[in-house]
């Protein structure tokens, strides 16, 4: 079997269906013949946003109950408001969560979240030339913004657990670096 190989999907049924995800048993083919099945989580894409400026990158801190602990992550969301592109749902995110909006967005990455068992798609973009914003925050979510010294990343690094949050600021890392590397 090569691992460029296809994986034929056979047959499944959804055995759960929550308000975020969809839990599905699926069966497979891999190229050789041989058949699996799978759990399968499928949950809506996400857009995350390394928000920064000169001196700050933009954080949240907010409540996660499947750990049962704060987290301190880059502001983020789902792609659930019908035809909103990734990029559209960072630019709504970053007002919700933060208050602000940029005038520069980049994209950084898209990647699996777990392709383990969830098709979920985090897509993360990089926001600059930030202003505040006229939207309101939500007032279901309990965020609290956390402006964190850009010359202190590894802190936040070292702080945070979440997949998204250390790939964006790792990302951030080497940008800067690069910067003050190549003297621009």
């Amino acid at each position: 079997m090569t691992l460029d190989g296809r994986i034929e999907p056979i047959d499944g049924e959804t055995v759960f269906e929550g308000q975020t995800f969809v839990v599905r048993v699926e069966r497979f083919r891999h190229p050789d013949g041989e058949i699996v099945e799978r759990e399968i989580v499928s949950r809506q894409d996400a857009a995350a946003i390394v928000a920064y400026d000169d001196e700050h990158v933009w954080l949240v801190r907010q409540p996660r109950e499947a750990i049962r602990r704060q987290m301190l992550e880059i502001p983020a969301g789902k792609l659930d408001a019908d035809g909103e592109s990734p990029l559209q749902t960072a630019r709504r995110e970053l007002a919700e969560e933060i208050g602000q909006e940029a005038e520069h967005w980049e994209t950084v990455i898209s990647y699996v979240a777990s392709s383990g068992y969830s098709d979920e798609v985090v897509h993360v973009f990089a926001a600059t030339g930030l202003r505040s914003s006229a939207v309101e925050p939500d007032p279901h979510e309990r965020i609290e913004v956390v402006r964190w010294p850009i010359d202190d990343l590894d802190g936040a690094i070292d702080e945070s657990r979440d997949a998204k949050t250390i790939i964006g600021l790792q990302w951030l890392q080497l940008r800067l670096l690069s910067h003050q590397v190549s003297g621009s």
